[in-house]
């Protein structure tokens, strides 16, 4: 079964997520549990906490189908010292509020090496994050997200994520999310049926199906290669509407959450039946 949703508003508190993905057909769902653009925030709140848990029982959303996301200022591979330190706390705060939630898992942008270091040097860095991070906390994972490769990012090439996992302490506790939109923009064609085959035979033998803890499912409105992240609606962009047919209908991609981070939130609804309707 598959477990379509969108990344949803958390505007007014947490626990407004389950209600704003409920609201759009939503079965699985993405939120951020702070403002994602600010190093702190205040703790969550017990009644805040009480009543996501509450609206999530109540709209039947489970943790494997919610996938929290990290705030964007955080670069697990940054090459300074202090900088780096910031982030570390900041991940290390991110996996503590998703405990407190109750939620399996979070998902994350690996880290840049803002070029001050090697590649290899900054992957050494990012997994080490992960470790220490994971030592501090219990039952939630480190998704890893793979990028389009802008600018310094590290993560756009499977291998490169396999690097990280393999470094990673705890394997059971690590994971991937794979972005459509940043898969193709990174130089991996999933717009025809032979490259959607291609594609995925090669994360399965780079890194494996049983890392796969999420999708986000987006069209992109740059080319093949271009290493430009820039979302599109579904069907609308480079990667066009196959992909997401075969996507689907390919049985490899059930039970985890695959959600919608494209540009137009009002068109959220009608893209998630969009999806469905591609089933055969």
């Amino acid at each position: 079964m598959k477990y379509i949703g969108a990344h949803v508003s958390t505007a007014g508190g947490v626990e407004n997520a389950p209600l704003n993905a409920h609201k759009i057909g939503a079965k699985a769902f993405a939120l951020f549990t702070k403002n994602q653009r600010q190093w702190t925030a205040k703790p969550l709140g017990e009644e805040n906490i009480a009543k996501f848990k509450e609206n999530c029982d109540k709209y039947g959303y489970t943790p494997n189908h919610i996938l929290p996301h990290d705030s964007y200022l955080i670069n697990l591979g940054h090459p300074e010292a202090m900088a780096l330190e910031k982030s570390r706390n900041a991940f290390l705060d991110e996996l503590q509020r998703c405990e407190l939630l109750g939620l399996d898992r979070l998902n994350f942008h690996p880290g840049s090496h803002l070029k001050k270091v090697s590649e290899e040097e900054c992957l050494r860095t990012i997994a080490e994050s992960i470790n220490l991070s994971l030592d501090k906390t219990s039952g939630v994972s480190a998704v890893i997200e793979n990028t389009a490769g802008q600018g310094s990012n590290l993560g756009f090439t499977f291998e490169q994520i396999a690097s990280i996992i393999h470094q990673v302490e705890d394997k059971d506790r690590v994971g991937v999310c794979i972005d459509t939109c940043h898969v193709f923009t990174a130089g991996y064609d999933l717009s025809t049926k032979e490259g959607f085959n291609k594609v995925f035979s090669d994360f399965e033998r780079t890194i494996g199906f049983q890392y796969l803890k999420g999708m986000h499912l987006n069209d992109s409105k740059k080319e093949l290669a271009s290493r430009v992240d820039r979302h599109e609606v579904i069907g609308e962009g480079f990667i066009g509407l196959t992909a997401f047919e075969y996507l689907m209908n390919d049985e490899r991609f059930n039970h985890i959450p695959m959600v919608l981070e494209t540009p137009n939130s009002d068109n959220w609804q009608q893209e998630i039946e969009l999806l469905y309707g591609l089933q055969k």
